[in-house]
């Protein structure tokens, strides 16, 4: 029988360092009832001399180092071998598309993904184009590689998936969840150290709650992502979300 879980295959210079942070918390409990898959790829197992040498210096001069072709390639064909039909096939860049919410419920609706993590200069041109990888980043800023932000991109995959996260309610009301930042949050007690919790969370009234917490969230996009508030306005997604 097929196995039909959602997979990452992560080629890397230091399997090591999986699954971390992903072996703990809902993924890692996914990852031990078996709600998803991990396997990790030692690039460095590819490598075709003593040396086990996986990059050359680049053509042109300049420095730093780059990811052999033949070596890299001959990882990426083995890691899509281990893939389902239809994985999505990443390659961790910071001159990539920038990871988002939206790129995270893509990737989790579909039956996994390969990742290779980057290291040293960047890799050769001739794979991105032979094997038609796609560019991803975690955001504007430089790692020492890959692997930081494939566990986090893996990690805003794996918690969408069914049965992953506890409480499916509360995933439509996060972060980023129609655009916008999500509203503060209160538990008890109801004051702390002079600090009251509003009034509106105590009321019971629905509605009410609801237009607050619509607003603060509103609020928030606005004096924390500019750039998120613009592109909701731009769209309409406010106004729409008012008439409602």
């Amino acid at each position: 029988m097929a196995d039909t879980r959602w997979t990452a295959v992560v080629l890397t210079l230091f399997p090591q360092m999986f699954p971390g942070p992903l072996g703990h918390s809902l993924a890692g409990k996914g990852l031990a009832e078996g709600k998803w898959a991990l396997h990790t790829l030692d690039i460095r197992d590819f490598a075709r001399d003593k040396h086990r040498s996986v990059d050359d210096v680049p053509f042109g001069g300049g420095a730093g180092m780059v990811l052999r072709p033949d070596v890299t390639d001959a990882a990426l064909e083995t890691a899509v071998g281990m893939a389902p039909a239809g994985a999505r096939l990443i390659y961790l860049s910071p001159r990539g598309r920038r990871f988002d919410q939206a790129l995270a419920d893509e990737f989790a609706a579909g039956p996994g993904v390969v990742m290779l993590c980057g290291r040293y200069e960047g890799l050769d041109e001739r794979v991105i184009e032979a094997r038609a990888l796609e560019e991803v980043s975690l955001g504007d800023f430089v790692l020492s590689g890959g692997e930081p932000a494939a566990i986090a991109m893996l990690d805003a995959c794996v918690r969408l998936l069914p049965g992953v996260m506890g409480a499916e309610a509360s995933r439509e009301e996060e972060s980023f969840r129609g655009g916008l930042l999500e509203y503060p949050q209160y538990t008890r007690p109801a004051v702390w150290r002079g600090r009251a919790v509003p009034e509106v969370l105590l009321s019971g009234h629905h509605a009410r709650i609801a237009a607050w917490r619509r607003a603060k969230a509103e609020e928030l996009t606005r004096a924390r992502r500019p750039d998120l508030w613009d592109r909701l306005t731009c769209t309409g997604t406010t106004d729409k979300a008012a008439q409602a």
